[in-house]
């Protein structure tokens, strides 16, 4: 019954693992549209938030797309 509980309790970690990856994801692709929008009233962090966003995005896809493994 033990192993029962493991298994389920595996699942539900790769599906929050999941979730917050394509969270992760969204909110990157957001941060770098967005600022890439209004760039021209940042100024001078926009380029800071544009490779932010980026950054997240690929964190984001990585989380997502990565296989997660039992032992």
């Amino acid at each position: 019954m033990s192993r029962k509980k493991e298994s389920s309790t595996f699942l539900g970690l790769v599906f929050v693992e999941k979730i917050s990856g394509f969270i992760l994801l969204i909110v990157g692709i957001m941060l770098a549209y967005y600022t890439n929008t209004y760039i021209s009233d940042l100024g001078g962090i926009g380029f800071l938030l544009i490779v932010v966003g980026v950054i997240l995005a690929a964190l984001g896809l990585i989380i997502f797309i990565a296989k997660t493994e039992q032992d």
